[in-house]
């Protein structure tokens, strides 16, 4: 092995340091087997000044503890072989490595053995049958301290486990932080708790290190609670558009997990109940379909259709007794738009709430330049003679669906069931006032503020009145 003096290693190092060569170039030309040992007295030269460079010599002795808290030092981290050396103040890193292997191979007993050749003449001779019973004795040893130690690991883990469920528990019921639970305080390394769980050691660092991080979603997460607290029925797609509008452009699947992850998924569309039926049979005139499920037109208040929906309440009567009630809502939908032109709230299915409700629709869509159609089923109120009057008087043509065929009226259906699903169901009503309030309140909603992706994410006063402009 060559020898190189304190002054051939400053002068090369000194060369590199001044910028007149890398560590291929120099170690080829002052004679270097190796780039590696060039780098390795940078290392030194770097970590321990000029002293690094220097050769001892005298052999320097390391106690067992000070080994094996270099063996768990570079077992606990991340650090390389010349990281723990340097930490510990050791300018050879070979030194790590070799307490490593012999650790491995011999264990704890093996990093005690003196340096030097064996003597050649034992003082004592040993019997190899015994010998090599203790060695397996010693091998036995070491099994079961590695079971049970195993063992502690897995109980220790049991128990944190049942005390962090007790602090959630507690959390829910006292509503307290769970900052204030503490880790195990049982002295387990790492590297055994790693070992006993099958845990990778990359993925445990990697998540040590995401532990502190900040949410990076945190500002988006703000904004989608407060978009919320003003539209509790916003689904994925519309917050997304919604998030857009307000200068967060985000995916949608991005959106969809944070509503997960938030808790806040919409839960307003549940089972339907029995629905109302106006349908008595033929009683007066009925119509043909002009419509033909063809809901879509390009012309406003050209097609307008309607309908009447049951919703129930509870009151209490004279006498104490929990009654239940039903209020009824006669609204006029434009197709063009999905707009509510018009609508009457009653407490009972009369034709003095359907003819006043088509009086203003009339009035609304009177700026129409072509013929109008209105649409309904085959319910009695639109069966009677007044209503068809009416019609025949601002010459508008009367459709209606095919009996038993509630998908002829799918639009108007639809309007139903977002207003049931968003308002209606899961809610209890205790009076005619409160839930005429919640319906008018959800209509000038659905009107003004409540977006459809079908008009290009407006709401349909919105999309109404900038077709209008662009006209």
């Amino acid at each position: 092995m060559v020898k190189y003096s304190f002054e051939f290693k400053l002068k090369i190092l000194q060369e590199y340091l001044d910028g007149k060569g890398g560590f291929s170039y120099l170690s080829k030309k002052h004679g270097l087997k190796s780039e590696n040992q060039m780098k390795n007295w940078l290392n030194a030269y770097q970590e321990f000044g000029e002293e690094g460079l220097l050769r001892k010599r005298q052999n320097q002795s390391y106690s067992v503890q000070f080994k094996m808290d270099a063996i768990e030092l570079y077992q606990t981290t991340e650090l390389s072989y010349r990281e723990v050396a340097n930490h510990l103040g050791i300018n050879n890193p070979a030194l790590i490595a070799n307490w490593m292997r012999t650790f491995r191979a011999e264990g704890v007993d093996g990093l005690s053995k003196k340096k030097g050749r064996p003597p050649i003449l034992s003082k004592k001779k040993e019997n190899p049958k015994a010998n090599k019973a203790t060695l397996e004795e010693r091998d036995r040893i070491k099994e079961l301290e590695k079971q049970v130690r195993s063992l502690q690991i897995e109980n220790a883990f049991l128990k944190e486990l049942r005390k962090l469920r007790k602090q959630e528990a507690q959390q829910r019921r006292k509503n307290q932080s769970h900052e204030s639970s503490t880790a195990s305080e049982d002295p387990f390394k790492l590297v055994e708790l790693l070992e006993t769980l099958k845990f990778p050691k990359s993925t445990f660092m990697y998540w040590q290190k995401r532990f502190d991080r900040q949410n990076p979603d945190q500002e988006i997460e703000e904004e989608i609670l407060k978009i919320r607290s003003q539209h509790k029925d916003y689904g994925c797609l519309r917050l997304t558009k919604e998030l857009c509008n307000r200068g967060f452009h985000v995916n949608k699947k991005k959106v969809q997990r944070l509503i997960r992850k938030l808790g806040i998924e919409v839960r307003s569309f549940t089972r339907k109940s029995r629905r109302y039926h106006s349908y008595r049979g033929k009683i007066g005139a009925v119509t043909k379909n002009r419509i033909h499920r063809r809901f879509c037109t390009s012309i406003c208040h050209q097609k307008i259709t309607t309908h009447t929906t049951e919703l129930k309440y509870f009151e209490l009567d004279k006498s104490g007794t929990i009654r239940e009630k039903k209020l009824y809502l006669d609204p006029f939908l434009d197709m063009y738009s999905s707009e509510i032109i018009s609508y009457r709230i009653s407490e009972k299915p009369n034709a003095l709430a359907i003819m006043e409700a088509l009086e203003e629709a009339i009035q609304v869509t009177k700026d129409c330049l072509y013929r109008r159609t209105f649409h309904s089923d085959q319910g009695w109120a639109y069966q009677m003679k007044a209503y068809n009057h009416k019609l025949k008087e601002h010459k508008i043509f009367q459709s209606m669906s095919r009996k038993g065929t509630c998908l002829d009226n799918s639009i108007m259906e639809n309007f139903f069931s977002l207003l049931k699903q968003e308002i209606y169901y899961g809610r209890e009503f205790h009076s005619f006032e409160e839930l005429k309030q919640a319906i008018d309140n959800y209509i000038y909603y659905y009107n003004h503020e409540r977006m459809k992706k079908k008009l290009n994410w407006q709401s349909p006063v919105q999309f109404r009145k900038s077709a209008l402009k662009a006209a």
